[in-house]
C-alpha cells in the first residue's frame, strides 16, 4: 500500500477527512515555497499538491496561471522542484503528490522523471492533461518506481468509463466537481454527492473533491461526501496576496487551521 493510500485509509480509521492542499512550487519563489509546505505541514494538512510550473497551463484558471506565470520568471524547473521535495522529506513524510502537464515530464525525459522523483520522495503524480488510456509510456515506469498516477474525474466522465478508472484507482480519486477551469466557480456539494457516493463503491482507494472549494464553509460541505477536501486556488491567491508581506506564514498557517478545523 502506498504511502498516499496508507495515510488516507488512517484518518478514515480515526473517522477522520484529509485535508489536501496545492500550491504552486516557485511562487513567489523556491525558498519561499519550501517555507510555505513546511508550515503547511505544521498546520493539520494531510497530504500536499505541488504544482510544477508550466507556461500553458489549460485547465487552470486566471489565479493559477499567474502562480505559474511567477514561478517560471524565478527560474522554477522541474529539477528544482524535485530538489525542493528532497529537502522537506529530512523533516516529514507527509504525502506528496506532483501535480501539473505532461510537457515538462516529457522534456525531462519519463524514465528519469520516475527515477529521481522516487529518490526525492514524491508519492504520486496527476497530470491534467494525459488521460489513464495515453499513460503508456509513463505509468508503468511509475509503478516500478511505487509512484501512485493519481487520475482526475469529471461530471462529464461517462458511467462506463467513471466505473473502469475508479476501479483501477491509484492513491486516491480526484474527482473534479464541476467543469471549466480551477478557481472559477464555487463547488455545489449537493450536486456532486450522488456521483461522490458512487464512485466511493467503485473504488479500492479514498475519493478526493477539488475544483471549487475556496472557504471553510465550502469545506464543510464538501468533507461531509467526500473523504478527502483539496483546496487549491484559494490558497494560492492568498499567497499572491501576501508574498511580500512578513505575515505570509501566518496567513497561511491561519487559513489552513481554519480549514481543518471544519472538515
Amino acid at each position: 500500500m502506498s504511502n498516499i493510500t496508507a495515510t488516507l485509509n488512517t484518518l478514515q480509521e480515526q473517522g477522520e477527512k484529509a485535508l489536501i492542499t496545492f500550491i504552486t512550487a516557485g511562487d513567489p519563489d523556491l525558498a519561499t515555497s519550501e517555507q510555505i509546505v513546511h508550515t503547511l505541514i505544521e498546520s493539520g494538512v494531510d497530504l500536499i499538491e505541488l504544482g510544477f510550473p508550466f507556461s500553458d497551463p489549460a485547465a487552470d484558471g486566471p489565479i493559477i496561471q499567474l502562480a505559474s506565470e511567477r514561478a517560471l520568471k524565478s527560474g522554477t524547473t522541474l529539477r528544482g522542484v524535485l530538489d525542493m521535495v528532497a529537502r522537506v522529506r529530512q523533516h516529514s513524510n507527509v504525502p506528496i503528490v506532483l501535480m501539473g502537464y505532461y510537457n515538462p515530464v516529457f522534456c525531462y525525459g519519463p524514465e528519469k522523471f520516475a527515477r529521481d522523483a522516487v529518490s526525492a520522495g514524491v508519492d504520486g503524480l496527476l497530470l491534467v492533461d494525459l488521460p489513464p488510456e495515453e499513460a503508456e509510456e509513463l505509468h508503468p515506469l511509475l509503478k516500478v518506481a511505487g509512484i501512485d498516477l493519481i487520475t482526475l474525474l469529471a461530471p462529464t466522465t461517462g458511467e462506463k468509463r467513471s466505473a473502469r478508472l475508479a476501479a483501477d484507482g491509484e492513491g486516491f480519486l480526484y474527482y473534479v466537481s464541476m467543469t471549466g477551469v480551477t478557481g472559477s466557480k464555487q463547488v455545489d456539494a449537493g450536486a456532486i454527492a450522488a456521483a461522490v457516493n458512487e464512485l466511493k463503491g467503485q473504488s479500492p482507494v479514498p475519493v478526493a473533491v477539488g475544483f471549487g472549494v475556496s472557504t471553510p464553509e465550502d469545506a464543510s460541505a464538501v468533507a461531509k461526501i467526500a473523504d478527502a477536501v483539496v483546496v487549491g486556488s484559494a490558497l494560492v491567491k492568498l499567497i499572491a496576496e501576501f508574498s511580500d508581506s512578513p505575515s505570509l506564514l501566518d496567513e497561511v498557517r491561519d487559513f489552513v487551521r481554519q480549514l481543518k478545523s471544519v472538515i
